[in-house]
């Protein structure tokens, strides 16, 4: 199968430019593809996720990745997607950053023998003279049909500046430079990103009379029609000290019902019939979910930790199997003695991103501490009740933490 029918197919594709042609030249030859990353943050997180998934596919039916580390673009802040200006980082933290995310994407992608290349656009974005770029790339665009793209829209509400207006003449940029250095004749990226990605295709065929081409993935929306891939403590990350390998598995073992089969399509590698089996009269949908959460945790985190993570599961939800994956947090008896109010031990230990979320889960009647409900936010918890091998604190039915004490 065609690899944009697979993509098709598995529900990735949102919107292509010359579509016809695309499928040509994918076919004719392996094919320099990109896809960019700004890198805000020193580990990737769900929203980089289907990306590389997609990247990998690419990969794997033979074309050439280009991994695009946004050193200098992540100085320029993306208005895509935002109603306030996001702060601009140092260049200290860039290349923190940077070298985080490089790491980790290489978990996913085949480096290897030139199999696929990482780069990063501060590289020539940050030599860049300003009058031979304005006059370069400039001369390419209106300001009437950017003021019309949405990446802008938001931000023209509160406030649009001139360095995040710079932000499509820099993307557009990067692609002409790809194309340059390496032939580069596809950019990929989340379906926010058009506006921007079709201005890099239009400026290489204006300046380099040469084919280039488009195609934007899919974003993962829940049935509300919202970003999929934030919990109540923030993003989901792919970063096992950020978010455990047990967090990431619930995640997807708690979506809705209807969610299921578009993750199971888009976030795993399964078969299609495979997946539609799942689905067929009379399954259990728990059975579909299972397998997604430990699919997508055996991606990210390996399959031993995909395989504790449903130990744990099993141990807290079916009465069996070894618990020791089950997040734990270890607090001195001194934390006791200073605050051992319910509503600060679920805050520190997770459960809660802030202590009025907490309290807010006890007065619902949401907090179990072992098998008696919280039944006040000034309730504490005596530490010399918890035995050795913890207490299991519960958010819900199925949010579960367990609290040891340091003596």
């Amino acid at each position: 199968m065609h690899i944009l029918d697979t993509l098709k197919e598995r529900g990735y594709l949102a919107q292509t430019v010359y579509e016809d042609d695309l499928y040509k030249q994918l076919e004719r030859e392996p094919t320099s593809f990109y896809v960019g990353f700004d890198p805000t943050a020193d580990s990737l997180h769900f929203g980089h996720y289907i990306p590389v998934l997609v990247i990998k596919r690419m990969q794997d039916a033979g074309h050439k990745p280009i991994v695009l580390m946004g050193g200098g673009t992540a100085m320029v802040a993306d208005p895509t997607g935002k109603t306030e200006l996001r702060p601009t980082l140092s260049i200290e933290d860039i290349e923190r950053n940077v070298a985080g995310v490089q790491r980790q994407m290489s978990r996913f992608i085949d480096f290897s023998a030139g199999n696929a290349i990482m780069v990063n656009n501060a590289d020539w974005l940050l030599k860049l003279n300003y009058v031979s770029f304005l006059r370069e790339v400039g001369a390419h665009f209106s300001v009437n049909r950017m003021l019309t793209a949405e990446c802008y829209k938001q931000r023209m509400e509160k406030g649009l500046t001139f360095l995040e207006f710079n932000y499509m003449l820099m993307q557009s940029y990067d692609y002409l430079e790809l194309f340059r250095r390496y032939n580069c004749r596809l950019q990929v990226g989340g379906d926010d990103q058009w506006s921007n990605i079709l201005a890099g295709a239009d400026l290489i065929r204006r300046k380099e009379h040469q084919d280039a081409f488009a195609f934007t993935i899919k974003l993962l929306l829940n049935a509300e029609g919202e970003k999929m891939g934030k919990t109540a403590k923030g993003a989901v990350w792919l970063d096992p000290d950020r978010m455990s390998p047990y967090e990431f598995y619930q995640y997807w073992r708690n979506q809705p019902d209807s969610e299921i089969r578009q993750c199971l399509n888009l976030l795993t590698f399964l078969p299609m019939p495979e997946i539609a089996a799942l689905f067929a009269p009379g399954a259990n949908i728990n059975d579909a979910k299972r397998i997604l959460a430990y699919e997508t945790t055996a991606l990210i985190h390996g399959k031993d930790e995909a395989e504790k993570a449903q130990q744990a599961a099993a141990a807290l939800f079916a009465g069996g199997a070894d618990s020791a994956a089950i997040p734990t947090t270890a607090l001195p008896l001194s934390q006791f003695e200073k605050d051992a109010r319910v509503t600060t031990i679920l805050t520190l230990c997770g459960l809660a991103a802030s202590n009025s979320e907490a309290r807010r889960l006890v007065q619902s009647g949401s907090v179990y501490i072992g098998e008696a409900k919280a039944e006040s936010v000034d309730q504490t918890i005596d530490p010399a009740a918890i035995p050795s091998d913890g207490v299991l604190l519960r958010k819900g039915k199925k949010s579960f933490h367990r609290l040891t004490v340091q003596r």
